[in-house]
């Protein structure tokens, strides 16, 4: 599961401190709309997923590196693979990239639960095999 999914955005204004630097929690942001993008892509829709089987993920975990600063109006290119699936988890390796250089590298651990319990629950099938497909 080594395919790289990868979307663009720019550094907005909102996105920086008062010296023009992309605030570090940003990046959490910046992850979790390339794994929104990465889901539509794959044609999975979380608001679907609830209302069809009750379930939706969750963000579990997270650890990120920063390495360079993004600043305002850059263009950034967010990467996302899927390092690990399991039947209730999934582990992505994200990175957000100015050109050639790696400004935050981060792994985070999204999980499926049950929409009305939050307790762990499989993934659905028809999800699964889209999540593997990609």
């Amino acid at each position: 599961m080594l395919n790289q999914f990868d979307w663009k955005i720019r550094v907005y204004y909102e996105d920086t401190d008062t010296g023009g630097i992309v605030y570090y929690a940003n990046y959490l942001k910046f992850f979790e709309r390339a794994r929104t993008e990465w889901l539509r892509a794959a044609g999975i829709s979380q608001q679907v997923m609830v209302a069809t089987h009750a379930r939706m993920f969750v963000v579990k975990g997270t650890a990120v590196e920063y390495h360079n600063p993004a600043r305002l109006d850059d263009e950034l290119r967010l990467t996302v693979v899927v390092e690990k699936l399991g039947r209730a988890s999934v582990v992505f390796a994200q990175e957000a990239w100015r050109g050639e250089q790696l400004l935050a590298s981060g792994t985070i651990k999204v999980g499926c639960v049950d929409a009305q319990t939050l307790r762990p629950s499989a993934i659905p099938d028809e999800v699964l095999l889209r999540i593997q497909a990609q």
